[in-house]
């Protein structure tokens, strides 16, 4: 029961420092006040960020799982001697199963550390986003900074400035 229990605070921790360090980024404030700031804008939006983190996971696991694949398939057919433009370099192997599983778990290897950038940059954006949503209302004085494209999806405007007609006559 305990180790369930310290197994998720781990988790709630890594969670918590890696927003921590984000809001650092953004904000250049000490670590204690962006771990506050990070969990109460996620607290605040937490549907959204339960929604981003799951998808985000599942599309990063696709994405680790075929390059995966990939490269286990090409080491077999490497090795079995299918492919031929290569077989001039394939060594003659009795037994070439452990070359295939220590080439498929150096590429797992090689996918989580490069998708782990690519988790830290979503989570970057979405943070940034949520902090676009509270801090700005798409006014003259406060316009959204996000892009073009997620403002038509989540259906947000800048509202452009209202111009007099006195105002409109003096321009022409």
């Amino acid at each position: 029961c305990m180790k369930c229990c310290f197994w998720c605070l781990e988790k709630f921790l890594r969670f918590l420092n890696k927003n921590a360090y984000i809001m650092i980024a953004a904000h250049g404030k000490n670590f204690c006040t962006s771990a506050k700031n990070a969990f109460m804008l996620i607290m605040r939006n937490c549907v959204r960020v339960v929604v981003i983190d799951k998808v985000t996971d599942f599309l990063l696991f696709i994405g680790k799982l075929v390059i995966v694949a990939g490269s286990a398939a090409l080491s077999f057919f490497f090795f079995d001697g299918r492919i031929d433009f290569l077989k001039t370099y394939t060594p003659t192997l009795n037994f070439y199963v452990v070359p295939i599983v220590l080439i498929t778990v150096g590429s797992y290897v090689i996918a989580s550390c490069f998708f782990s950038v690519y988790d830290m940059a979503v989570d970057t954006l979405f943070l940034c986003f949520l902090e676009d949503l509270e801090r700005n209302d798409g006014t003259k004085e406060k316009p959204y900074y996000m892009g073009k494209e997620l403002m038509k999806i989540l259906g947000k405007k800048n509202t452009k400035p209202k111009v007099s007609k006195k105002e409109k006559d003096e321009d022409y």
